[in-house]
């Protein structure tokens, strides 16, 4: 306990070592070049944060208004790195632009303070209806950083409250629950000291978004441990006096599943050291430090501080020595178990089709969410590109920026302007080396046609000879992101499935079973994605998934979701090693563990539903599809497929092994 109040008493945990809140690039990425070569030039890398001015009623701009405008622009001058680009621009009759000239090299709460501070001086004493918006890349990068504005804080506080109610409504004790909401609770402080301690010497940067998804997976994959430990605790507690003993007994039969299930997400998360993306390598650190961190509390710092009250822990439902314990035949998973058993090979097929069906609605999945659509509620940056978008190329509120050698930049600039797509090249500035172009695109950012006039537009340039052309800027950015998390997932996904795979033939000590537990867990998690892609175009109007929403949601449902089949499937090898054949094993397994890994399996689909608290798509997809992929785990395939896939193979289950054969027994058989 003193370790614990240690943990809380090192002040407020940060695991964030960035405050970016982007992906980085790896520096072989085109538009990570143009970022390094503009800082060679006099102004550096720079972008403008464009004040769009319009009346709310979209009616002509009066006299009174245009000289507003005009006295604006020397003092939104003065707050950027060159005065003399903030002279008013009329675009047409509605709208006027003033450009303020902002460094991209700035940490976001720099960049975040500089936008803030031409907000304000933009709308002062602004004549009624008149309006002035905000946008461009500083303004959106703004914006996103606004929405992880006390992520930490509203993540963990709605975390916390949905695991306390659902520990108060599985314990029904008014003391219980505290326990593992304490331990778990220390154990996210704990980790996310530990990240931010450990992170720059492992060479990763974590950000904000990664530091929230850790305190999701802390409290999420913690509890799962304490109640699986509490549930075997207390059934022990019916069968010794002594409440060390029961405990030691527990943690023997609960140690090794959590052990094989925590590497397994572990090793999962580490894959991500392999992706290009440094958001997604931080991501992969983090959430393996946070979930070895509630492996060590719910094996170590757990047991000690369930055991010390006694039983008057579980009070008003004090487990006494010979009352039934949870593997009753009368309770409701004994009766579901024993309907698998009557027609397993119904039940199985049935079980497949359901989870194909479902699947069947990701067919038509749209990837690739435009930098507009990626809020939950339209901040001004978008507010001032659709006002722009209405009188002007999509594409003017983010230029491109396209470097060329100074002997090739004319013929840079031709080949450019012949693409499809281009509304505009406007020469900029020079060095000794390298041209610079403004390019701005007919499409808007981050839209699908932007993409392909990208893809075109580097095409032409490369082929112009000399130039070492390079296409650049923060819609560039967004492409090339798209691709890294492309390459990301097949790196990723095949590392995945075999280290969940040896994992598997590791614990079961066999090939059947693993390579059928792993094809489920595939199978929900396609489910899990068709589902919600119908949730997502019926419910919530998403046009399109986040390009790293698949890769995420593919590891965490994978990783976590294979937990479920490992708790019951080491349950049945328990059962078959104590001396029980395979189909009494996995009935017993599955009655004496339904309850508590149903439990388990809807607080951690709550706990990632709590991702939507956060105004971004990208988050509340995840938090969907993980949610609905652990509930078809646990509700589904655990419950009903995998019982039936081992009913329907028997002792061949565990081929090559042979676990039935009858062995002493080292202790007693709690099941």
């Amino acid at each position: 306990m003193i370790g614990l109040a240690a943990a809380f008493a090192l002040g407020p945990g940060d695991a964030t070592t960035t405050k970016a809140t982007g992906t980085g690039l790896p520096a072989s990425s085109q538009s990570a070049q143009v970022a390094e070569i503009l800082k060679t030039f006099p102004s550096g890398a720079a972008a403008p944060a464009i004040v769009v001015y319009s009346n709310t009623d979209h009616s002509p701009l009066t006299d009174t208004q245009r000289a507003a405008i005009g006295g604006r622009a020397t003092p939104l001058g003065a707050l950027g790195l060159a005065p003399t680009a903030a002279a008013p621009r009329f675009v047409d009759a509605t709208v006027a632009t003033v450009a303020v000239v902002l460094p991209t090299g700035a940490d976001d709460q720099e960049n975040t303070a500089a936008v803030d501070r031409i907000r304000a001086v933009a709308a002062q004493d602004l004549p009624a209806p008149l309006r002035a918006e905000v946008t461009g890349g500083p303004a959106v990068r703004t914006d996103i950083g606004k929405v992880f504005a006390g992520a930490d804080t509203n993540l963990l506080i709605a975390t916390a409250s949905v695991v306390a109610v659902l520990l108060i409504v599985t314990y029904r004790s008014p003391v219980l629950w505290l326990v593992p909401l304490l331990v778990v609770g220390a154990g996210d402080r704990t980790a996310a000291i530990l990240v931010g301690v450990l992170a720059p010497h492992a060479g990763v940067q974590v950000d904000a978004s990664a530091a929230g998804i850790l305190s999701v997976l802390v409290f999420g994959a913690g509890t799962d441990y304490a109640l699986l430990l509490v549930s075997r605790y207390r059934d022990e507690l019916h069968l010794t006096e002594d409440r060390f003993t029961a405990m030691a007994r527990a943690w023997r039969g609960t140690a090794p599943a959590v052990l094989a299930s925590g590497t397994t997400v572990v090793l999962s998360l580490l894959t991500l050291l392999a992706a290009e993306l440094t958001g997604n390598r931080g991501l992969g650190f983090a959430g393996a430090v946070g979930i070895l961190t509630a492996m060590l509390f719910g094996l170590v710092v757990l047991p000690a501080a369930l055991v010390l009250p006694g039983r008057r822990l579980f009070w008003p439902l004090v487990p006494k020595v010979g009352t039934p314990v949870t593997a009753d035949r009368r309770g409701l998973w004994s009766r579901i178990g024993r309907c698998v058993a009557k027609r397993p090979a119904r039940v199985a097929l049935a079980g497949t089709a359901v989870l194909l069906l479902l699947a069947s609605g990701a067919l038509g999945i749209n990837t690739g969410l435009a930098q507009a659509d990626s809020f939950r509620k339209t901040p001004e940056s978008v507010l001032g590109q659709r006002t722009l978008a209405a009188v002007q190329p999509a594409g003017a509120t983010d230029p491109l920026t396209l470097l060329s050698t100074t002997t090739a930049a004319d013929r840079v600039t031709a080949a450019a302007r012949q693409v499809p797509g281009i509304a505009s090249v406007t020469p900029t500035s020079r060095t000794d080396r390298w041209a610079r172009a403004d390019v701005i695109l007919d499409d808007a950012p981050g839209t699908a046609a932007s993409d392909r006039t990208i893809e075109r537009l580097r095409h032409d340039i490369a082929t112009v000879s000399g130039a070492d052309a390079l296409l650049g800027g923060t819609t560039a950015q967004a492409y090339d992101t798209a691709r890294a998390n492309a390459h990301d997932t097949r790196i990723v996904v095949p590392l995945v499935l075999t280290i969940v795979l040896i994992v598997l033939i590791a614990l079961l000590r066999a090939l059947i079973a693993p390579l059928l537990l792993v094809t489920t867990v595939i199978a929900s998690y396609f489910a899990a994605l068709g589902a919600s892609w119908t949730i997502f175009r019926t419910v919530y109007d998403f046009p399109a998934l986040d390009t790293n929403v698949p890769l995420l949601s593919f590891l965490f449902l994978v990783a976590l979701g294979v937990d479920y089949n490992i708790f019951l499937i080491a349950r049945t090898r328990e059962g078959t090693v104590a001396g029980h054949d395979t189909r009494r094993a996995v009935l017993r397994a599955l009655a004496s563990t339904g309850g508590v890994i149903t439990s388990a399996g809807i607080l951690l689909a709550a706990v990632f539903a709590v991702l939507g608290v956060l105004p971004l798509i990208t988050l509340t997809q995840i938090g969907v599809i993980v949610g609905i992929g652990v509930l078809l785990d646990t509700l589904l395939v655990r419950t009903v497929l995998v019982p039936a896939l081992v009913l329907l193979t028997g002792r061949h289950f565990w081929w090559p092994g042979r676990p039935e054969t009858p062995r002493p027994r080292a202790h007693h058989d709690s099941t």
